[in-house]
Order: structure tokens, then sequence, then C-alpha cells
């Protein structure tokens, strides 16, 4: 219950952040371009605030936080005084009323460089990525490791740390090949790491995975290099199989039936097969050495097996310092990178959203608001910079969507726009109407299929 109150939380503050950014744009542009706005709101329904500005517009927080809206003057919904016309939005030019629309959108890119700016200013702790093996069968098997080397970059794309590889990995879906560059001297810096670097060819023709269970870096078949676990529990979950065992913060695992572990995760693999068995645990507590009757429950894994689980956790291992980094910048050089990874993201974003289109990437791959709101939970958790680096991203993929040629969002009105621009006479309403019924229809089914998706997932 208090994850799920969390993860609303921080959904509602996420969303009703880029909401504000967003129709902030409208309203500036609208404003600057002198059409009078008669509300702001922030959500929909009833108003839960409201207010009234020197500049006479409405200023309103509405009950149902899943949107907004800035709601002009115009001819077209209501009748206008003959002393305000000129105010009206549908008097402005097409040029104007094409800046307007567009202003929303843009907002969400600029609030993505003001966020990560602030992300890379405060800085983010992150490790390197590291591969110590390839798996036999896998694309990747191309690539014999004899020690852990670094990937420098993704088919000439210069990455830093797994959420960068990760990107340029899935950018990648669909095409026949790509490339990866490992450096040997993980210490050195990143130009260098680059320059002494070797590249090697992939053939991912017949690279498949499913995004909801399935990692593209693991598929890919790279062995992510993790420092060994010392197995002594960190946390036992109240309530959970270890605890009813006996198990406490502090013991240290030796064996599993009497055969000594040879490492965390072949425990780990133990225990999920021994959904509801009783297994013999060896530890040691206090310098002594204990024999304690453990029987995993059964819960259902993502693939629908069941599993046993145990409910602990190890001591966190502490990663070499030559494998830490932290992306931390100067209050000029954050512009340059926040700016850099708005781009980057841009760009993933909207070839994404191509192969969606194209079938290389399948529907099941989309998303909604309980998807959003489990990211937004799960990134607050985790701290301020990770949380401004989820608002990023979710605004350049707000401000992706609306510029999309459908009308019932900006990017339709844009194409309408844009028509009248050449033509020099306005799409007829009959035309318009049928276009935001066909937009309204494609967008619900997608709607539809992006919820359908999470509850799957949950």
């Amino acid at each position: 219950m208090l994850a799920f109150l969390w993860n609303l939380g921080a959904f509602i503050v996420a969303l009703g952040i880029l909401i504000t950014a967003h129709e902030f744009g409208h309203f500036y542009v609208a404003r600057r371009c002198g059409v009078r706005v008669q509300r702001f709101s922030i959500g929909f329904g009833k108003a839960i605030w409201h207010r009234i500005g020197k500049d006479g517009t409405e200023y309103v927080v509405a009950m149902i936080p899943l949107g907004g809206y800035v709601k002009m003057l115009d001819e077209r919904v209501e009748e206008v005084p003959p002393e305000l016309q000129h105010e009206s939005f549908n008097r402005k030019s097409v040029w104007a009323r094409m800046a307007i629309v567009a202003a929303g959108p843009i907002a969400n890119f600029i609030f993505a460089v003001i966020a990560l700016y602030f992300m890379y200013l405060i800085g983010v702790p992150t490790v390197k990525p590291v591969i110590e093996a390839t798996r036999s069968g896998s694309p990747a098997a191309v690539m014999q490791l004899q020690h852990p080397q670094q990937i420098v970059a993704v088919s000439g794309q210069a990455v830093r740390n797994w959420e960068e590889v990760n990107l340029a990995l899935v950018s990648h879906i669909g095409e026949p090949s790509l490339s990866l560059t490992l450096a040997s001297d993980i210490s050195s810096s990143d130009d260098a790491a680059r320059l002494n670097g070797k590249t090697y060819q992939l053939d991912i023709s017949k690279w498949h995975f499913d995004p909801d269970k399935e990692s593209p870096i693991t598929t890919l078949g790279l062995e992510i290099y993790r420092p060994k676990v010392v197995p002594t529990l960190a946390e036992v979950v109240t309530g959970g199989a270890a605890a009813q065992a006996g198990l406490q913060v502090g013991d240290t695992l030796l064996a599993i039936n009497g055969k000594p572990l040879q490492d965390w995760q072949s425990f780990v693999a133990q225990i999920k097969a021994a959904a509801d068995k009783t297994l013999q645990l060896t530890i040691r507590r206090n310098g002594d050495q204990l024999v304690l009757p453990v029987t995993p429950t059964a819960h259902k894994s993502a693939t629908g097996a069941m599993e046993g689980y145990l409910g602990v956790s190890p001591i966190a291992p502490k990663w070499p310092d030559n494998m830490q980094l932290e992306l931390q910048y100067g209050p000029l050089e954050s512009v340059t990178m926040a700016a850099q990874k708005t781009w980057r993201l841009t760009a993933v974003s909207v070839k994404m959203l191509g192969k969606l289109f194209t079938g290389d990437v399948s529907l099941k791959s989309l998303s909604g608001p309980i998807s959003i709101a489990q990211g937004a939970g799960n990134t607050a958790s985790f701290g301020l910079v990770y949380f401004l680096g989820f608002l990023a991203l979710i605004s350049v993929n707000l401000g992706i969507i609306n510029l999309v040629p459908l009308p019932v969002l900006d990017g339709g009105h844009l194409m309408y726009y844009v028509i009248e621009a050449i033509t020099r006479r306005p799409v007829s309403e009959r035309i318009q109407e049928i276009g935001f019924r066909f937009g309204a229809a494609l967008l619900l089914v997608l709607m539809s299929i992006a919820l359908f998706n999470d509850f799957a997932r949950l």
C-alpha cells in the first residue's frame, strides 16, 4: 500500500510538472502573439484551486491530474465582442497560430534540457559499462574476452555508462548489424579509450527480445561485470520465509543442504528452484555455525513460473574505484551535456516510434500511466538526480508524441496550418471534423493497448 501511494504521489508530481511546462509554452507564446488567454488549467474537472490574475487569466488546478489546457479567446468556440476580436486566436496569422501550437512540445524539449542541466550540475553517480565475458551462440560471441573490458562506443556513438549503452542498443532493433568498441584499459580517459579500443561488428539480424522480461544487454550476449557479492545478509524481510526460519541481519551464508555456496547468483538460483521445499541452510553467526531449515515461499515470476522466494538481500559489494564514475560538470559544461543528452533521447525516441509503425518494435512495448507511475516512484526513491533524468525522458516523449500529425494532437493542428499556409485557405470544417474523429479513435486504440500492457506487466 505504501509503495502504491508513493508511486501515485510521484506520478502526480511528475505529471503536474510536465503538463505545466507544456501548457506554459502555449500560454507564453499566445500572450506574446496578442491572444487573450481566458484560462490556464492544470488538470481537468472541478477546480480545487483557482485565481484570477492581473492579466485577466483564470489560473486553475483541477481534480483530475491527467492533462491540462489553455483556453484562448476564439470566435469559432464562442461569440466574441467586436472590441476584443483583435485578441481572438482565429484572427491571428497562420504563422502566429503555428507558433502557439508548436510552443507546447517545444517547451517540453526545453524543460528536458533544464532538468538534465540540474542533474549534471548535481552529479550522477554511476559505473562504467564493463563486460567480463560473452555468451556462446549469441550475437556478441564474436568477441572473445580474456579479461574485463569497457564498452566505449556503440556504432561509433560514445557511451559512458550502462544507461547510454542500453539506449544505443535499443535504437538498433530491427537493423542487420551494429558495432561495439571495447577498451582494455578501464582506467584511461574516455577519449583515449575510444582511440585505443578495438571495434567488433555484430550480426543482429536475428536479434529479438521481449522488453518486458529481457534486457537488450543480456539478450545480445553481454555478460556484465559485477563485483563478487559477499553472502552476508544486509536485510531480512519481516514476515518472509527467511525471518520465519530465524535468519538475521549479519548472518553469513555458508552452504545449502551441506554443499558450500559458490556465489550469490548460484544461491539465488537454488532458492528459486526450491519453491515450498525445505532446505537446510548452514550459516555463520557471531563465530558459530548453525543449521536452519528454511522453506522458500512460492511466488509467480514474470514468465508465469512458480519460483522460490526467501526474502533476504546481501551487503552491497563495493565497485572497484577505476569502474566508478560521477557524471558531474560545471555550470557552462552542464548546458552542453544536457543539450546533447536531450538530442540523443529525442533521436532514440523518434527511431523507436518509427519502428513501432514499421513493426520492428512490438506494440507490447507501449507503456501507459501505470508504468509511468512505477517509473516515477522508482526514480524518486533513488534520489533527486534520477527523478530529474526520468522527468527529462518523459518530457521528451511527451513533446514527440504531441508532434505526431494526429488531428487531436498539436501535430495535427500544425498539419492543418501547414496546409493552410501552402493553399492560402483554411482546411474545411468538415475535413477537420473527420480528421479529429479518426485521430481520436486511433489515439483511443493506442491508449487501450498501453493500458492493457500495463495490467499485463502487473
